[in-house]
């Protein structure tokens, strides 16, 4: 029996070459501490973003600062959401993130996220919203 992908892989798979959609409010140029990065990025504050463009990404990093403005937005649930915490002792990411449907939470300067492809600066892990790490 073929090994089965997750939602949010066949999400990946099923949009190939469109960028990776890093939602967040500050202005600087990595908001979440992703460059260097060979995946390409786009980054746009709350705002900005359309609904198709959010729907049509890869993958969604939303940066847990931008968090009230995300949801003022009333976007739906998709897979491949996932919270960017900026502060890796912040607790309270965890029920935001569930609240919008996150798969996940990135927390900076814990090591290193599984999977990623980044050279990630800080260094982020993963985190399930209920805690649990992936």
């Amino acid at each position: 029996m073929p090994p089965t992908m997750s939602a949010s892989a066949q999400a990946f798979e099923a949009r190939p070459h469109q960028p990776v959609l890093v939602i967040s409010d500050r202005l600087d140029d990595d908001p979440i501490g992703l460059l260097p990065c060979p995946v390409l990025v786009k980054h746009l504050p709350s705002p900005l973003f359309t609904s198709e463009g959010y729907q049509s990404a890869p993958l969604v990093l939303l940066d847990d600062r931008s968090y009230t403005n995300f949801t003022l937005r009333h976007m739906l649930h998709r897979p491949g959401l996932i919270v960017a915490a900026a502060d890796p002792d912040d607790g309270t990411a965890y029920p935001r993130a569930a609240a919008i449907g996150s798969e996940a939470v990135l927390r900076a300067g814990q090591g290193t996220w599984p999977g990623c492809t980044c050279a990630c600066t800080p260094p982020l892990t993963a985190a399930t919203p209920t805690g649990k790490r992936s």
